[in-house]
């Protein structure tokens, strides 16, 4: 560890920073600073792996199961800063890590799994539960723990185990691979519209959205339509002109199936292939049959009667939606079937004849920050909680706010960063993750 008065480390993600701050600085990251700091990362995470499986004293939930839960913590951080800009605001020398890393991760937590004095230590805890005094709590820890190994082949031998750690590397290398073409597909298509024509339909906040879109590309065009779900979507319920939203719609849905260098077709039958082996070397049936076993579903039958059950009613809703779709279109003068580019445009125009529901109308109601301001205002309500701006911390990028989170009493309890806006280097839909995670058993850390 480097010493309090030493100068800062050239790469950002070395040194001690993951165990004394929330975030590295982000101002002096840089791509290049993640192979090497994960390297480190993970040699240091072995070297406890290692300390644990070859204790000598008699395997027990203080002595194994706990160290194996403290162990990684470089590492679990300094991976989370990766992944989250990877997914978040990544660029080629990014997605170039990403791949190679991918199968580096799969392979050094197959070494882990697959590591035989340690699982046999986590077996004898395993083995010996019932009379351990344990709390609901280690009970439950311990289950996940002796499932995780069980589960990821460490009961394999030989040819099977070896067969089973190049599976686990082959999907890592896949499902990088998958996921970059689909974003690289999002990141390449754009329909240019020109004039007033092109236009119709449209509100004043979508045509603002896509003539910053469109300053963002090299095009001459004052407007695009991209494949983020913020603009496709609406542009899909709002345009009058059927041929755009066919072509829109057509990009949307062929993402990774344009059979060009990004499509996934390949891949996807590979990773099928892949998993089904993966299943069988665990003695399921199917690859479904492994996702579901300790899942509330259990079985992929139970998953397939619920959607059996539920489906002849969908199926009859979505239907009728159908026909009262292309009522309205035959109401409008288009003598129409309803295709997957007319359907949100036509359940628009539906709402606004029978409901007098306008979304562009409401949409005006709904500011980003009076959003923002809301969600806060019900967190406050429901928990107590309050959200305090944090100008000081520079995210990893521009549009990415800080907020230190506070209980009832004043208590820090957590930092929260809202990153609301679409862009190219960005996976489209809403989602979340965490750069740290909650956790009390080293000492009270907040997310």
């Amino acid at each position: 560890m480097t010493a309090p008065d030493s100068p800062t480390p050239t790469n950002e993600l070395l040194g001690t920073w993951f165990s004394e701050r929330d975030l590295p600085d982000f101002t002096k990251l840089e791509p290049g600073h993640f192979a090497p700091a994960l390297e480190a990362a993970m040699a240091e995470h072995l070297a406890e792996i290692d300390a644990i499986a070859d204790a000598s004293a008699a395997a027990t939930f203080a002595n194994t199961i706990e160290p194996l839960e403290r162990a990684g913590l470089r590492l679990s951080r300094t991976a989370s800063v990766f992944w989250v800009m990877a997914s978040a605001d990544t660029n080629p020398a990014l997605q170039e890590l990403e791949r190679d890393l991918s199968p580096k991760f799969a392979a050094h937590f197959d070494k882990i799994t697959t590591n035989r004095p340690l699982f046999e230590r986590v077996e004898t805890v395993w083995n010996a539960r019932d009379g351990a005094g344990l709390t609901d709590e280690q009970a439950r820890v311990l289950e996940r723990t002796y499932e995780s190994f069980v589960r990821s082949g460490a009961q394999l031998e030989g040819a099977e185990r070896e067969r089973m750690s190049a599976i686990k590397k082959r999907l890592a290398e896949l499902g990088t691979a998958f996921s970059q073409n689909v974003l690289a597909d999002e990141a390449a298509f754009m329909l240019p519209l020109h004039d007033e024509a092109d236009l119709a339909g449209l509100p004043d906040g979508l045509r603002q959205a896509m003539a910053a879109a469109a300053a963002e590309r090299d095009t001459d065009a004052p407007y695009v339509v991209t494949l983020s779900r913020s603009l496709i979507e609406p542009f899909l319920m709002f345009s009058e002109r059927r041929d755009l939203r066919e072509k829109a719609y057509a990009a949307w849905i062929s993402r990774g199936d344009n059979g060009n260098g990004t499509d996934n077709n390949a891949i996807i039958a590979e990773t099928l292939a892949l998993r089904k082996e993966f299943a069988d070397l665990l003695g399921f049936a199917t690859y479904a049959d492994y996702r579901l076993a300790n899942t509330m579903a259990e079985s992929p039958a139970n998953v397939n009667e619920l959607l059996e059950t539920v489906w002849p009613h969908a199926v009859g809703r979505a239907l009728e939606e159908r026909d009262s779709l292309e009522a309205e279109a035959r109401r409008a003068g288009q003598n129409i079937e309803m295709e997957g580019w007319d359907w949100r445009y036509w359940a628009e125009r539906v709402r606004r004849s029978n409901y007098d529901l306008d979304e562009a109308e409401v949409k005006n109601y709904l500011p980003l920050e009076g959003v923002i301001a809301a969600a806060f205002a019900v967190a406050n309500r429901l928990f107590g909680l309050t959200f305090e701006p944090r100008d000081d911390i520079r995210a990893y990028h521009p549009d990415v706010r800080a907020f230190t989170v506070k209980d009832r009493a004043g208590n820090e309890v957590g930092l929260f960063l809202g990153d609301y806006f679409a862009r190219a280097s960005k996976r489209s839909g809403a989602w979340m993750t965490a750069f740290r995670s909650q956790e009390r058993l080293r000492e009270a850390t907040t997310p």
